[in-house]
């Protein structure tokens, strides 16, 4: 309903939509990886928050598209997410999420978020992911076309992409020197 209509409301906020929580809690974990980096530099570092600057750029754009606060970042991730009425374990399928692409859940194998850009969240822990359009707990199968690699995550968390990787997912799948991932196939195994 709020994609139809967004033309005539006022942005909405990170609380109001969980689209927008998405977005502003990807943005908030992307400045503050561009922070880290600046505080702690190395020989990468420049390239890394370029590239982070090109996806919180994205991620405006698809604030701006969603009908969200454009530029709206969540500080704390985690203080966002008890916004939720039901746990993100437990959370709506993506069918029941505005704005998602497809009308009904894809079936374990199909390919999904076609001609999606895959980048890495900064975040550390065992390879995951985080996705806008599928609930924690599915598992996906990111395949880097240009180097033939790929992994497959849990979704842990909410973000403001179809799939974006944590440090250790993307180190699988990525190429050197490239924190981006324009050419991928990302299917739901699970």
């Amino acid at each position: 309903m709020a994609a139809t209509s967004n033309a005539s409301q006022s942005p909405q906020t990170a609380a109001e939509s969980t689209v927008c929580q998405g977005l502003a809690t990807a943005l908030g974990n992307n400045q503050r990886f561009i922070d880290g980096q600046r505080a702690a530099p190395d020989a990468q570092s420049e390239a890394r928050i370029a590239n982070r600057e090109a996806v919180i750029a994205q991620i405006r754009v698809q604030q701006e598209a969603s009908g969200c606060v454009v530029g709206e970042s969540a500080q704390d991730p985690q203080a966002t997410q008890p916004a939720q009425t039901t746990p993100p374990a437990q959370a709506a399928p993506p069918t029941q999420a505005a704005p998602p692409a497809q009308t009904t859940p894809p079936a374990s194998g199909q390919q999904v978020c076609n001609g999606s850009t895959v980048t890495l969240s900064g975040e550390d822990g065992a390879p995951a992911a985080s996705s806008n359009q599928f609930p924690a707990g599915t598992r996906l199968k990111v395949t880097n076309l240009d180097n033939n690699k790929s992994t497959t995550v849990e979704v842990t968390s909410v973000s403001g992409s179809c799939v974006l990787l944590n440090n250790a997912a993307f180190e699988d799948v990525r190429e050197p020197g490239k924190f981006l991932i324009r050419r991928a196939v990302i299917e739901k195994v699970g």
